[in-house]
C-alpha cells in the first residue's frame, strides 16, 4: 500500500492522501497504481486500476502527505468518489526491501509471541501522528495492534530492542517485551 486517499485537494480533481511509504518518490517512476478499500487482499482485476498524472508533496498543515492527480479525475465531484480507498500495488511490482525491513501488508497477521508464548495476531499498524494528525512523527516507533484470542487489544511498539525474529513469510513475529508492558497497553 502506498497512500490512503483523504479528500479533495483544490478543484481540478486532485486528491489529499495520507502517505503511507518511506519513499514517496516511488512515485516518480511508477503511473499504473491500484485503488481498492481498505483491507483489500483480492487480485489485480478486482481493484480499480488508475493512471497517476501527477503528484507533489505539500508543505505547512499538510506536509507529510501527498496530493494525487490522476486521469479522468478532473472535478472535485469525481475527487470526492475516490475519498477513503487505498493506493496500492500488487506484490510482483513492490520494491525489493533490505534485509531489516518488512512491508506493513506482511506484517498484518502475523502472529506475536513474547519469549515463545502466544500473544495475538496483529490487525493493525499505527504509526504515531503530529498532535492534529497532519503529519507523521519521524522516528517516533510504530504501533503493532494485537487482538489477543480473549478480544483484547494490546499495542505493542515495532522497536528494533525487542524483536528477535520477523518470519512474515510464515506470519511469525517473536519478541521479547519488558515485564508489564502487554498489560499496560491492554484494551478492552
Amino acid at each position: 500500500m502506498l497512500a490512503h486517499l483523504l479528500r479533495p485537494q483544490g478543484r481540478k480533481g486532485e486528491l489529499l492522501a495520507e502517505l503511507l511509504t518511506d519513499f514517496p518518490d516511488r512515485f516518480d517512476d511508477r503511473t499504473r497504481v491500484f485503488l481498492a478499500k481498505p483491507g483489500f487482499h483480492g487480485s489485480e482485476s478486482d481493484a480499480r486500476t488508475m493512471t497517476v498524472t501527477n503528484h507533489w508533496l505539500p508543505v505547512g498543515r499538510n506536509h507529510g502527505r501527498i496530493v494525487l492527480t490522476f486521469e479522468a479525475i478532473d472535478s472535485i465531484d469525481k475527487a470526492e468518489l475516490l475519498g477513503g480507498l487505498d493506493v496500492i500495488v500488487p506484490a510482483s511490482e513492490r520494491v525489493e526491501l533490505d534485509d531489516d525491513e518488512e512491508y506493513v501488508s506482511d506484517l498484518i497477521g502475523c502472529v506475536v509471541y513474547d519469549a515463545g508464548v502466544a500473544v495475538g495476531s496483529i490487525v493493525d499498524i499505527e504509526f504515531p501522528t503530529s498532535p492534529d494528525g497532519s503529519r507523521r512523527l519521524q522516528g517516533a516507533a510504530p504501533l503493532l495492534t494485537v487482538a489477543t484470542d480473549a478480544g483484547d487489544e494490546v499495542l505493542i511498539p515495532y522497536v528494533q530492542s525487542f524483536l528477535v525474529k520477523v518470519d512474515a513469510e510464515n506470519k511469525r513475529i517473536d519478541m521479547v517485551l519488558p515485564a508489564g508492558l502487554i498489560d499496560v497497553n491492554r484494551s478492552e
